[in-house]
């Protein structure tokens, strides 16, 4: 006690300074409009630049969290990645080699998938698939279709919803294809019949063509890419012209049951027209 009244004592005029300045200041503000409100602008201003101070510190302190957990979600994505790469490699070991040439051909091509609702067999031979996407949906005229067991035709016209779809087994239809790992092309065309069974005509005489050779498509036309697979050869003979052969395929589609099907986007396919239409320009003038 005695050393708290010898504190008093000896700094007692500062107290007392203290004590007037913070009553003046008080009555100042009090009855001062413009110190007051001068007074509060400036608080404002503080108590915000010190809430601003604090929110930065905060987030600063922070920052350790979520690199972490940056971190963490990085590492996770990583092992995701390295885990779908080895499903994927996986996957392609197990695929046949006929799975494997379809899947090498049709990497550049995108597709869109569909669904066959209606697969009409006529007796006139002019067979059709109806399937659920159109031109919503990216579907054009002239895009080739195919399914599990290979090539099954090309688009004939694009609704907003539904195509119509000319499948290999339509007497109107001709395929490029060639016979798997040899340069010998020829077309594959449907004479009515058996679904599995197709001919691929125009097949040089001197061509080798045994039995159980594979047939896929040529490449030669902007519909589909080279190698899909279209049957396997279950015979060769001489052509009624006697200039080439005829060989009998055998399908590997199975038209009578036909449910998801993919139509090809040709991505390169504009720049073939727009080369075709100027040679065609060209043509015209050299006529003339």
């Amino acid at each position: 006690m005695r050393n708290l009244l010898l504190f008093l004592q000896r700094y007692t005029h500062i107290l007392l300074f203290i004590v007037l300045e913070i009553v003046s200041l008080s009555l100042l503000f009090n009855y001062g409009k413009m110190q007051r409100s001068v007074f509060f602008s400036t608080t404002n201003s503080f108590i915000a630049t010190i809430d601003r101070l604090s929110y930065d510190v905060t987030s600063f302190m922070s920052l350790r969290d979520v690199n972490k957990r940056l971190e963490r979600e990085n590492t996770k994505l990583k092992l995701q990645n390295e885990a779908l790469k080895a499903s994927i490699a996986d996957s392609l070991q197990t695929l046949s080699p006929t799975a494997m040439r379809v899947y090498e051909s049709l990497v550049s091509f995108p597709q869109i998938e569909a669904k066959v609702t209606s697969n009409e067999q006529r007796a006139d031979r002019l067979n059709h698939l109806v399937i659920n996407k159109g031109s919503d949906d990216g579907v054009k005229s002239g895009m080739g279709v195919i399914g599990g067991g290979g090539v099954i035709g090309i688009v004939a016209e694009a609704g907003a919803n539904y195509s119509l779809v000319i499948p290999v087994t339509n007497k109107r239809s001709a395929i490029s294809c060639r016979i798997r790992g040899t340069n010998w092309f020829g077309y594959l065309v449907w004479e009515g019949g058996s679904k599995l069974i197709a001919y691929m005509d125009e097949v040089p005489r001197y061509a080798e063509a045994k039995r159980g050779m594979a047939i896929e498509t040529s490449g030669y036309s902007d519909i589909f890419p080279p190698g899909i697979f279209v049957g396997n050869i279950l015979s060769a003979e001489n052509a009624p012209d006697g200039q080439s052969l005829r060989l009998t395929i055998h399908l590997g589609t199975d038209f009578s049951n036909l449910r998801n099907v993919s139509v090809v986007k040709n991505t390169f396919r504009s720049q073939i027209d727009t080369l075709r239409n100027h040679a065609a320009f060209n043509e015209g003038l050299l006529d003339k």
